[in-house]
């Protein structure tokens, strides 16, 4: 079968054509904008990527087209598969239908941690021998690809709360039907399609509602949003952080900790730091006890997890400047990350880099809670991209502020010295930031000594 694939740069869509390709289907795909890394996993894959929607590459007809919810009516790519009839389908639904509905799938959702705890629980997983499938929004490092079908029954899946197409406005993650459910957190996000953090509890309820009566639910017992959810209604098994499982730091950056279950308990020595990360590592170790890997095993399997590409990634170190890659777009976020930074690094210098790109920071509704969550750094670049919807200097005063790409590297150069630790925090390329920061370092282009 011939399946094309409209959007296919973004990490759920890239995933579904590596599952696709592995099925043995003809894949092929487009986008408006293709940037690493998923598209250096698609080139491969050896799965041809068209620039763009034009409806000329809908020619020859593929016998089914996959559209991701980044697509509209009015565009030209989906206008023709509706006036030609071509078979169409959501990811999330096509997943279901070809994978996931004779599979016992582990979902983990939430606001915050989902790539790193499913990659977390996939690797716990292969390690116990349960060779998993998975799709997780993010390059896994001990897999080196963002999504296998594996060799078992056993499935994780990101499940994200973000709606699913243009034609089906429900919720990706009810379409996945899961034994095993992962409640990371629940706050208030993706106000591009949400009003308000009440309709983004209803959709949790909706997930809530399918879990099957064997099923289990695991939870933070502190998160009162969470709470909130459950009590419009459970009929699994409920689990909670701080309750059923418990953890106790060793060290200050979280790299070492003590995970408890009952009776049971099991260290954890491993590199990645933040107490959220060790937070996340206990939410994947209950999730994968619940089909059957002990503690000791699962705590074993982590001191060789590699964090996911894009969080907290260490890119390089020209000019003993240390440059670090994370997802980070929502203040909760952004103040964990540098908060694992600083247990990491310490006294050392860490300037924050962040593009506010999303759709919710777009809108402003996070600007304020900005502001306290850069406070961690001793210094912060902010790019003020079009379209932004409220002015960064009168919500984040710290912030020194660029209006390109180019203005704002050649800010960070003049200002960056030796031992500094510098922090880029986007959900999108960032105009390929990175890399011209490194390479102009590494050619010694800095300005401070």
């Amino acid at each position: 079968m011939h399946i094309h694939i409209l959007g296919i740069c973004g990490t759920f869509m890239g995933g579904i054509a590596a599952l696709a390709k592995a099925m043995g289907h003809h894949v092929t795909g487009s986008d408006a904008h293709v940037y690493p890394p998923m598209s250096d996993q698609l080139a491969a894959l050896g799965i041809e990527v068209y620039q763009g929607y034009d409806a000329a590459q809908l020619e020859p007809q593929p016998d089914l087209v996959i559209i991701g919810n980044v697509l509209s009516r009015g565009n030209e790519a989906v206008e023709a598969v509706l006036n030609r009839r071509i078979p169409y389908r959501s990811g999330a639904q096509w997943l279901h239908d070809a994978l996931l509905q004779d599979k016992w799938v582990l979902a983990v959702a939430g606001t915050h941690g989902k790539t790193t705890t499913s990659s977390m629980l996939t690797w716990i997983l292969a390690f116990a021998g349960y060779q998993p499938g998975f799709l997780v929004g993010g390059v896994l490092a001990n897999f080196g690809c963002s999504a296998q079908l594996g060799n078992s029954d056993f499935f994780v899946i990101e499940a994200d709360e973000y709606d699913t197409a243009f034609f089906d406005k429900r919720s990706k993650f009810v379409h996945y039907q899961p034994s095993t459910l992962v409640l990371n957190n629940l706050e208030y996000d993706h106000a591009d399609i949400f009003p308000d953090l009440a309709a983004i509890e209803t959709q949790f309820h909706h997930l809530v509602r399918i879990i099957p009566g064997h099923g289990q639910i695991i939870y933070p017992s502190a998160d009162e949003n969470l709470q909130r959810v459950l009590a419009k209604g459970c009929w699994s098994e409920l689990k909670t952080l701080g309750g059923d499982w418990r953890y106790r730091l060793i060290s200050d950056d979280a790299t070492h900790f003590v995970v408890q279950h009952g009776d049971d308990e099991a260290e954890v020595h491993w590199q990645v730091v933040g107490e959220h990360n060790a937070s996340n590592a206990v939410m994947a170790i209950a999730a994968a006890h619940h089909v059957g890997v002990p503690l000791t095993v699962a705590a074993e399997a982590l001191a060789d997890f590699k964090n996911t590409k894009r969080r907290l990634e260490l890119l390089g170190e020209p000019a003993n400047i240390a440059v670090y890659d994370d997802f980070a777009h929502h203040p909760t976020a952004i103040r964990k990350t540098l908060d694992a930074l600083r247990a990491k690094v310490g006294q050392q210098r860490i300037i924050a880099v962040l593009e506010p790109r999303s759709n919710t920071m777009k809108q402003g509704v996070h600007a304020a809670d900005l502001a306290p969550a850069l406070a961690g750094a001793d210094a912060c670049y902010m790019l003020q991209p079009e379209g932004l919807r409220w002015l960064i200097k009168d919500q984040v005063p710290q912030a020194d502020i660029s209006h390109s790409t180019d203005e704002l590297l050649t800010k960070l150069l003049r200002n960056l010295a030796p031992g500094d630790q510098v922090l880029i925090m986007s959900n999108g390329g960032f105009g390929g930031l990175h890399r011209n920061l490194l390479n102009a370092l590494q050619e010694g282009q800095h300005g401070r000594s």
